[in-house]
């Protein structure tokens, strides 16, 4: 396991985040326990993170996955510089996107605490940027196995422990 963290930056782009004053704080503490958990080369690249709300993140959904509704989070890992770019360039993962509404809905629905749904779901965004997908049932259980370490490192019980094993899975985006 690397002790190299990412450089994070959050944007706060909606009023609606302003309920949330600790939100920030939040993500950067996610997002370190996954770096520190993954396997994964992320000690100084950059990534960043956009607190939005549900109309910002379905415009997102609509214009880059051609679904035209609101979702949860979304990542958006960055293209590599290509073999024999400039090595000075700062080393980016990507942005994820993060909608307000939904997350609340989400949590308020399933009695979690909202920090513990967000920073669920900047565990899982970030995965998605080092390269985790949940396309097939044998990706989504290794992703969702991870989260559920790099959550647990956090004091957050598994977020998957009351899901019906006989029910579809229901993937975030």
């Amino acid at each position: 396991m690397s002790s190299a963290l990412p450089l994070t930056e959050v944007l706060v782009v909606a009023d609606c985040w302003q309920t949330e004053p600790d939100a920030e704080a939040v993500i950067h503490r996610a997002i370190e326990a996954a770096a520190e958990f993954a396997d994964a080369d992320v000690g100084e690249a950059e990534l960043a993170i956009m607190l939005t709300d549900d109309s910002g993140i379905r415009t997102l959904n609509s214009n880059w996955r051609g679904i035209d509704k609101p979702t949860n989070v979304l990542s958006f890992p960055a293209l590599q510089p290509p073999a024999g770019a400039p090595s000075d360039a700062p080393r980016m993962l990507g942005d994820i996107a993060i909608a307000y509404q939904t997350t609340r809905k989400e949590a308020d629905d399933e009695q979690k605490p909202f920090d513990h749904h967000l920073s669920h779901l900047a565990v899982h965004g970030f995965l998605h940027l080092i390269g985790y997908d949940h396309e097939n049932d044998g990706d989504a259980e290794a992703m969702e196995g991870l989260e559920t370490e790099i959550l647990a490192q956090l004091g957050i019980p598994d977020p998957y422990q009351d899901r019906d094993p006989d029910a579809d899975r229901k993937r975030m985006d």
